[in-house]
């Protein structure tokens, strides 16, 4: 923690400031005391987002939501000002270290006793939120603290508000990656819709973390888009995991949304919190810290004298990436003095039915998989019921305090380091004029493993999935048999052939797959590869020339959204003048909405044959292939052209 500067208010509200914490892409925090001597965390906007009249309407609507939201296990709101001139909201101080400073950095897995009581208080604390009618959209391990009385979550709704209008579209929707990689949802990855059932697995991966000391998907050390489509098409990592909490974190973990157990039905399958719920250890970690709160207000804040104690208290949203505020090099927490809110915490409710009845099948099996918290008999039989995809089972093995081994759930392997990322080509057609194009990322593994995500689009197919790694020395990389994950049109795609990657430069390598040559470059890996000129609304360039007068009847629109490879990035609606059998127009419309993916990024994107809207689209509306697009100038304004894969001109649209 900072002291006040000479530009920074005494106080804001009704709110007396004690100190800096920290700086975000939404705004300053400072640490406060209420009137009543509560411990609050103010954030105060930055005025380039108060400045925009958007973000302060959706500002004002979340933190209208989190206040409704209340209730045990999470950080409450203690007063706001949406409306002022710097707009603000004050929120509970909590005095813990997050779970990610605890696992990754100091303790190490916890017990699985301690892993339930997490469970169950995270639980009861989504429960609320989605009461609320939230999503909290960023559940990871450094959104959640520590404290005696349970864990506390963080870091939900505000970030919407940041995220939407800094991307400069609408409200999150379908389409858009908002999340953490590594601790996502499926739903996340491909962009679909997001709802509570979302969170709830983003909860079997953070509990997963908290019991082994890893995510069960990977990291993004191990390629953000590799680990993005582990959690989409792979089974998780549950190595080390003890038997008692495997059938909880695997019923979480179902790719299918309406497999997994609620909220409310978690919070009705576990106990209350033991007192105490944490190892002694961490307990003592929080003893020591207790007194730093007061010892900064009166200013000999040990702290900002020694350094920061990294994890050591958290409150709100650091910016548009959901983050907690840093205020030391943790790069995840609020760091500095900090612990010890005098107002005694809001005690865990008992066990009580707080959401819907939930459909009796699925409840049944989630008692039957957390009857493994009883009894050794029951945890085997969970764990016949949910078997480890490549062991058949999961052995419990001894691991030393503070031992993680590591963040990744995958083993060094024998790709040479030069080849890892991501590459692109163009198969057939020329590098202006592209008619099929391939990319191929590859991750570290070894020989057998499936470490190659690879993409192709062609004039009416995209298709993705993964390749075997066969063998791969300093110069050349082989692949081996592969599997189709992604097929649009669906079962149009056919796997992938054998594939030979030879590396000719840092930048450059040779591709081959029988007759088939062509030169691949280095290419953007990540959540966020769309170029920035190519995000935001477009809106088809006026034709009167071929129109006439009829020409505002005909309107395209083209939104283009940031996403990762794989996901729908594009959507285009389409509103042109329906004819009579005798080919005149009529007053009626045809509309037509679809989405392509993303296939290919660079000097210009590649997307996938658009896929039509259901519900959004009239019968009329054409089929349409795969594209590329390029972004040029056109009398002085920014202009879109949307070619197809075939020997066609171009769509041409104007930025809105």
């Amino acid at each position: 923690m900072e002291p006040l500067n000479a530009e920074d208010p005494v106080g804001i509200g009704p709110f007396r400031l004690i100190g800096r914490l920290g700086v975000g892409g939404m705004g300053r925090v400072f640490l406060a005391r209420s009137a009543g001597g509560r411990t609050v965390a103010v954030k105060v906007v930055h005025a380039e987002l108060a400045a925009q009249e958007e973000f302060r309407r959706r500002f004002a609507r979340e933190v209208a939501a989190l206040e409704r939201v209340g209730g045990t296990g999470t950080a409450p709101v203690l007063g706001s000002d949406t409306s002022a001139r710097a707009p603000w909201v004050a929120i509970g101080y909590v005095p813990g270290p997050s779970l990610r400073t605890v696992v990754g950095d100091e303790y190490g897995p916890l017990p699985p006793a301690t892993v339930r009581a997490l469970a169950s208080g995270l639980a009861r604390a989504l429960v609320h939120i989605h009461d609320a009618g939230l999503v909290h959209r960023d559940l990871k391990p450094s959104n959640v603290l520590l404290t005696v009385d349970g864990p506390r979550l963080i870091d939900f709704g505000i970030a919407r508000a940041v995220d939407t209008v800094a991307d400069g579209g609408g409200l999150t929707s379908t389409g858009a990656v908002v999340g953490s990689p590594g601790f996502m949802s499926p739903e996340q990855v491909r962009g679909d819709r997001v709802t509570p059932t979302s969170d709830v697995f983003c909860l079997g991966s953070v509990l997963a973390y908290a019991a082994t000391g890893r995510s069960p998907f990977g990291t993004a050390d191990s390629g953000v888009h590799a680990t993005m489509f582990r959690i989409a098409h792979d089974e998780p990592d549950l190595t080390d995991l003890a038997p008692e909490l495997s059938g909880l974190i695997r019923a979480c973990l179902a790719k299918d949304p309406e497999a997994r157990p609620s909220a409310a039905e978690i919070v009705e399958t576990l106990p209350v919190l033991a007192d105490p719920w944490l190892p002694a250890d961490v307990l003592a970690r929080l003893g020591r810290h207790a007194a730093r709160l007061l010892e900064a207000e009166a200013g000999t804040d040990p702290v900002a004298e020694a350094g920061p104690v990294a994890g050591a208290g958290h409150a709100v949203t650091g910016g548009s990436t959901g983050h907690a505020v840093t205020g030391g090099s943790t790069g995840h927490a609020v760091s500095g003095g900090s612990a010890g809110d005098p107002t005694p915490a809001t005690p865990l409710p008992p066990t009580a039915r707080t959401g819907p009845r939930p459909r009796p099948l699925r409840r049944t099996a989630l008692i039957a998989a957390l009857a493994a918290l009883a009894v050794a008999a029951a945890a085997t039989a969970t764990y016949t019921f949910w078997p480890d995809p490549d062991t058949g089972g999961d052995e419990q093995r001894n691991r030393g305090k503070g031992q993680t081994g590591g963040v990744s759930a995958r083993p060094a392997g024998i790709v040479p380091g030069g080849f890892l990322g991501a590459w692109e080509g163009v198969i057939q057609g020329t590098a202006d004029h592209p008619r099929e194009t391939a990319r191929i990322e590859l991750t570290q593994g070894a020989a057998g493993a499936k470490t190659a995500v690879y993409v192709q689009a062609s004039e009416s197919r995209f298709c993705m999935g993964r390749s075997r790694l066969v063998s791969a020395d300093e110069d050349k990389v082989v692949l081996g048999e592969s599997d189709v994950t992604t097929s649009v049109p669906a079962q149009r795609c056919t796997p992938a052939a054998h594939q030979t990657l030879t590396l000719r430069s840092p930048d450059v390598l040779e591709w081959t797959s029988g007759a088939a040559k062509a030169t691949f470059r280095k290419a953007p890996t990540g959540t966020a590869v769309v170029p920035a000129r190519f995000l935001g609304r477009w809106r088809s360039k006026p034709m009167t020339e071929i129109y006439g007068d009829n020409d505002d009847r005909y309107r395209t629109e083209v939104t283009v959204t940031q996403g990762p490879i794989g996901t729908p990035v594009v959507r285009i609606t389409d509103v042109f003048p329906r004819m009579n059998e005798a080919g005149e127009l009529t007053p009626d419309v045809v509309s037509c909405a679809s989405t392509s993916v993303l296939a290919g990024v660079g000097d210009f994107l590649v997307i996938g044959p658009q896929v039509k809207e259901p519900g959004n689209t009239d019968s009329e509306c054409p089929e349409n292939g795969s594209s590329y697009v390029v972004v040029d100038r056109w009398e002085g304004k920014e202009r879109l052209l949307v070619y197809p894969m075939v020997d066609a001109e171009p769509g041409e649209f104007l930025r809105l």
